[in-house]
């Protein structure tokens, strides 16, 4: 006997039972629910009773979320949790009137600390409003409030924390606290004030506010190296290229709105990180555009990696206005240690205008291509090499950022 004729028989059994001509009205919903259920498992060959079984589509997710990108600035509102009340009250017991204050004393609030974690390397999961937990209020019989909840945000390493244009905290080791908001002291109950000289106090104080600040949150090296370059240079596609990032990049000219950063892998295990700035323009200093927003990533990057297109004209020219951008914004920026690449080599102009970038510029220049992937080696060695000069230099102050 199959399954169809067991469902007939069953569903046979059901109708001609005289305790079912009798049934309920919640009987009848558990059946219609029931029957509902043997529709999606066996078909029919009644076609009013047949639905579509088509699978439905799935939500579409924009690039935006799906893009993995990197946040080095947060402001964050911290407020603490405030402390419990203390309360007034005298021991009550039979055949004993004068029992004295019991009166508890309320809990404390809760604290907001910022803790390092060395497996996080972006402020992406920061948020811009924390509250920790607040005390509660004692009880009689000196019971003492529970403390609030002590909130933890977890940050990278190489966090500066600044208020009120002051920096207040650098965070660089593994585990390292700072609290960024105390919580208020609990209130103390009648019992507290109990002397020789008052044996039955009736006061009883309040719970002490917690601390309400506004902290900029800024990573002191997003990455270790940071492309830098006019918009439709080919950074995105460079970056593609040398990593397993994947930033959007398209046939049509467009720029990047939000860094990316890719984790190149050598064979000695090291991992050097490559941020795609966002494309940068002319008068950015003067926070043109995104400016500010732009340069602060550049500026929390070791060493730069200037990307210039040889495909138009007098293609010197970018880096010439790529360093005034960069040194107008921070005095010293377009000094740090570069390597200048020169993008789209595949390009027939290209050709003809890197021996005039050469002839203008003193420093040494690395042609690619990112589309076709030539010449990619060279700049990886050159990048090595900055990378192992700048664990050099960071080893005499602090620990170097490892990804």
């Amino acid at each position: 006997m199959n399954g169809r004729q067991m469902l007939r028989i069953t569903i046979r059994a059901l109708f001609e039972s005289p305790w079912r001509l009798a049934n309920s009205y919640v009987e009848n919903s558990l059946f219609q629910k029931q029957a509902k259920s043997w529709q999606k498992n066996f078909s029919t060959t009644c076609t009013r009773c047949s639905k579509s079984r088509q699978l439905g589509r799935k939500r579409i997710i924009s690039e935006k979320k799906l893009a993995k990108c990197s946040i080095d600035y947060r402001k964050v509102c911290v407020v603490a949790g405030k402390g419990g009340d203390g309360i007034s009250c005298f021991h009550s017991e039979p055949r004993k009137v004068f029992g004295g204050p019991d009166g508890g004393d309320g809990g404390n609030g809760g604290h907001i600390i910022l803790k390092v974690d060395q497996h996080v390397k972006s402020l992406a999961s920061v948020l811009p409003y924390y509250k920790s937990g607040d005390g509660k209020r004692g009880g009689s019989k000196n019971c003492y409030g529970s403390n609030g909840r002590t909130i933890y945000v977890t940050v990278p390493i190489g966090t500066v924390v600044t208020e009120d244009g002051e920096v207040v905290a650098e965070l660089y080791q593994h585990g390292e606290e700072y609290v960024a908001a105390y919580g208020g002291a609990g209130g103390k109950g009648n019992r507290f004030f109990l002397s020789n000289e008052n044996r039955a106090p009736t006061l009883a104080t309040e719970g002490e506010p917690g601390q309400r600040k506004i902290l900029h949150l800024e990573l002191k090296t997003m990455a270790h190296a940071g492309m830098v370059g006019f918009p439709n240079a080919g950074k995105s596609s460079l970056l593609r290229a040398i990593s397993n990032a994947k930033p959007a990049v398209a046939s049509y000219p467009f720029t990047t709105l939000i860094p990316h950063i890719g984790i190149v892998h050598y064979e000695d295990y090291e991992q050097v990180a490559v941020a795609d700035i966002p494309g940068i323009i002319k008068g950015a200093h003067r926070n043109r555009g995104l400016g500010f927003g732009f340069l602060r990533h550049i500026e929390h990057c070791s060493f730069l990696l200037y990307v210039l297109d040889l495909s138009v004209l007098e293609p010197w020219t970018q880096l010439q206005n790529l360093k005034y951008e960069l040194e107008q914004y921070e005095e010293g920026l377009s000094k740090r240690p570069h390597a200048i690449i020169g993008n789209k080599f595949d390009l027939p102009q290209s050709k003809s205008n890197l021996p005039l970038l050469r002839d203008q510029v003193e420093e040494r220049v690395i042609p690619l291509s990112a589309l076709t992937g030539e010449n990619l080696e060279e700049l990886l060695l050159h990048l090595k090499e900055l990378y192992d000069d700048y664990v050099k230099t960071e080893a005499q102050n602090h620990k170097p950022m490892k990804w």
